[in-house]
């Protein structure tokens, strides 16, 4: 039986069980999923669950045992090749290409649900579970929150090791690769409402730091909830700069090229009554059978060099794991 997986601002994770009911617009009452892949093409995103339940601790599960092969380090030069030299010839200002590990072995979807208790709440789990496949993360970038007329988003990039706070903190290209996001952001808000822009800070997840910069605006008027979606997604911490058709699909051609999951970097929301939340979906694990699929993702600006975004890519899949094992 289908599940969806939704971690709450308070905490809790909300499971909804299917069979779901797939409809195109979001119901004005009760509760609905919100699935998509990076690209939005699905025409129905929003699922209606049978029923929904809070997790709660399963019996003890069979311990996951996955074997891991290191990704191909070539792939990913040609493409941070031809990303930088978009970038020089004027196309871009950024892209993120993505890097998968894969791996083959057994591990439940159980086993994997049990390991989303308990996180702290910088991490907001979310998935999905089908019959031999589906995709579980924890993520600590929310796409947006819209309620009572106003939104609440973030800008979340530039990366580093914890133990490197203080040099991350006045690293010039960190810093500007944060705020090719936040600027963007607030250029696609500002035309809604009045924003209110906080102070850049640094969010500390364990074994990696990232910049933060909060953005809250009180909206003139009543949007929908697809257009807010498709106005912000995909950021640039996760799309191109600018984002254009054209860049878009350079970028979906490199993210194909690496075997990108389809649903990594895509939103995932939850709509309770009104009240509708989308988390980006990064710091994610994907299976089908026996195979599963590990994501990474680096933001490439003029600045970026090979050696540094290829250690960048290991040490997000590396906080992955200790997520789920």
């Amino acid at each position: 039986m289908e599940r969806a997986v939704f971690g709450t601002r308070s905490g809790e994770i909300i499971i909804g069980h299917g069979p779901f009911t797939a409809v195109a617009e979001p119901p004005s009452t009760g509760i609905a999923f919100y699935r998509n892949d990076f690209f939005l093409s699905e025409e129905k995103p929003w699922l209606l669950p049978q029923r929904v339940e809070i997790l709660t601790k399963n019996s003890p599960s069979v311990p996951a045992e996955i074997f891991w092969e290191e990704p191909d380090p070539e792939g990913f030069t040609e493409v941070f090749q031809e990303v930088s030299a978009a970038i020089t010839e004027g196309t871009l200002e950024k892209s993120v290409p993505v890097v998968t590990e894969k791996g083959r072995g057994k591990c439940s979807a159980e086993c994997l649900l049990d390991s989303l208790l308990d996180l702290p709440k910088t991490l907001r789990p979310y998935g999905w579970i089908a019959k031999d496949h589906g995709f579980l993360g924890a993520t600590p970038e929310v796409l947006f929150r819209y309620f009572d007329g106003r939104i609440e988003t973030m800008a979340l990039a530039g990366t580093a090791r914890s133990d490197e706070r203080r040099l991350f903190a006045v690293d010039d290209k960190e810093i500007r690769e944060h705020e090719f996001v936040a600027q963007t952001l607030i250029s696609k808000l500002s035309d809604l409402g009045m924003v209110l822009r906080k102070e850049r800070g640094i969010l500390d997840l364990g074994p990696l730091v990232h910049f933060q910069t909060l953005i809250k605006v009180e909206l003139y008027k009543y949007e929908k909830i697809q257009t807010l979606i498709e106005r912000l997604h995909p950021t640039p911490a996760l799309g191109p700069l600018p984002r254009t058709h054209a860049t878009l699909a350079l970028l979906k051609k490199w993210r194909e090229r690496l075997d990108c999951p389809a649903e990594f970097g895509a939103p995932f929301g939850l709509l309770r009554d009104g009240d509708f939340e989308a988390l980006v979906a990064i710091r994610m694990l994907s299976w089908r059978g026996d195979e599963f699929s590990l994501p990474s993702g680096c933001g490439v600006i003029e600045e970026s060099r090979l050696v540094n975004e290829w250690r960048e890519l290991a040490l997000k899949r590396s906080a992955v794991k200790k997520i789920f094992f």
